[in-house]
């Protein structure tokens, strides 16, 4: 083999579909994803974004696959020529932190809140910007599969560099500017980081490691950095996996519990009587902050961003304090791109993640935790009560229906609620809304799974149930 290329093993046409999804790359260890594909993503990257020159910044999650993964993006991005900086371990949002901070593009290795047994990678350009399969994505992974056909990947005339950077303590910083919790009541707070990347932020964030210590009481769950999830999956998304920690809320009498994912950059909220507190009550709650702010430095509007899954109560939230919302399909590219179309100052979704002007537009959960516990110490109420401010209807969660016809089965709904009373669009899925204001429901098929989603919101649980349960046989016949 000639000098002047990194060999990767000739192989035949090589198809990487299936770890490359819409937003990152995501796939099982050994199988879909490895270190060979790993180092040709990372040509890849380079090529396509056109790199050779410039930083690149590469860090990963506690998976025992990532430090091999990140050395293989690293070899491959400066075979190319790009000026390699690995930032180690990482949770997501500290490489949105990086890539903004410091003006460059970046990866990390992670599957987010998915099994042990898989990794990825999510991208970013500078200023992360997000890379997904309209922004860069498809052309990566066509490169990428070349590379590993040809089984080489050719140097450039003046090859990269690789060295390492620790980005913890100024991300740390950057938020604990965003947020001051020095003169909040002392609290209570139990954090389960799922054995997940908030191990390692919380107490550089939260904590006294790393910064002055503030008023907060810490009682971790599960810190220790462990990607084959010991404990419990790293996914509060799913009720069960938040039980130790609703258990623990209660018997320390704290006033406050945090669940993150396992890359840490999605935060879930449980209050004093291990209750969980919405999503959507936690967009209204930092929504209202952040409106305050802004108006306080001389905007007139400010723009709040919510997907259309969202509860009804935080566009009249955002209204009722002189904010204009905006409301978009889910998803984090698109939330993305409208808070920059918009100069949004926040944005929030249904499933946690929540979105600041002030952090790149993109998302971290540190940052709406430390919003939520400024919220909460600079008053005396407990969070059961100040929450309920902001949940004045219920909602049913996402209820899936394994159909095959999806579109007929939208189609039945449609044709029993189609009429002058509900309005009906096709933002995202169909959403059907009552024009009295007492219901709204929302049907979205997979794209990847024969499952209809419904999600729905009403003024009480008895037109709730009734909605839910109509909907549901109808789509079940």
């Amino acid at each position: 083999m000639t000098s002047n290329v990194n060999s990767l093993g000739q192989a035949p046409q090589i198809d990487l579909s299936a770890s490359f999804k819409a937003y990152d790359v995501r796939g099982i260890v050994g199988e879909t994803i490895d270190a060979r594909i790993v180092e040709a993503v990372g040509a890849a990257f380079v090529d396509v974004l056109g790199l050779a020159g410039q930083t690149v910044l590469v860090g990963g999650d506690m998976r025992p696959s990532s430090p091999e993964f990140i050395d293989a993006f690293a070899r491959g991005a400066a075979a190319r020529g790009g000026l390699v900086e690995t930032i180690g371990l990482i949770s997501t949002d500290e490489l949105y932190y990086a890539c903004g901070a410091l003006g460059a593009a970046g990866a990390t290795f992670t599957a987010s809140h998915n099994p042990a047994q898989y990794n990825g990678i999510k991208m970013a350009k500078a200023g992360a910007l997000p890379v997904s399969s309209e922004t860069g994505l498809k052309e990566i992974q066509a490169a990428a599969e070349s590379y590993l056909t040809a089984g080489e990947i050719a140097a450039v005339e003046r090859p990269g560099t690789i060295t390492e950077r620790d980005v913890l303590a100024d991300y740390s910083a950057h938020l604990r500017k965003l947020v001051d919790l020095s003169a909040i009541r002392p609290l209570k707070v139990v954090v389960d980081a799922g054995n997940g990347m908030a191990g390692l932020t919380t107490p550089a964030v939260l904590g006294d490691e790393l910064l002055p210590a503030l008023p907060l009481d810490i009682i971790p769950l599960y810190f220790e950095l462990d990607g084959t999830f010991p404990n419990h999956p790293a996914n509060p998304l799913e009720p069960e996996n938040l039980r130790d920690l609703q258990k623990a809320v209660v018997e320390h009498g704290a006033d406050i519990g945090l669940a993150f994912d396992g890359d840490a950059d999605r935060c879930f909220v449980i209050d004093e009587n291990g209750e969980p507190v919405s999503p959507s009550a936690i967009t209204g709650l930092v929504a209202r902050r952040e409106i305050a702010r802004a108006k306080a430095a001389g905007e007139a509007k400010p723009v709040i961003i919510h997907n259309l899954i969202t509860s009804r109560a935080v566009p009249e939230l955002v209204q009722h304090d002189g904010g204009r919302p905006v409301r978009t399909r889910v998803g984090h590219s698109f939330i993305k791109a409208v808070m920059a179309e918009e100069g949004a100052v926040f944005g929030g979704e249904h499933s946690a993640h929540y979105y600041f002007r002030d952090f790149w537009n993109a998302d971290t959960g540190m940052l709406a935790a430390m919003h939520v516990l400024a919220a909460l110490g600079g008053q005396d109420r407990p969070l059961s009560e100040l929450g309920a401010e902001y949940e004045p209807y219920v909602a049913s969660g996402e209820i899936n229906s394994e159909i095959e016809d999806k579109a007929a089965a939208v189609a039945r709904v449609r044709e029993a609620y189609e009429g002058p009373d509900v309005a009906i669009d096709e933002l995202d899925g169909t959403t059907f809304s009552a024009a009295d204001g007492s219901w709204w429901f929302n049907l979205r098929p997979s794209n990847t799974e024969p499952y209809l989603r419904f999600n729905g919101e009403a003024k009480d649980r008895e037109t709730l149930a009734t909605v839910r349960d109509n909907v549901l046989a109808i789509v079940r016949a």
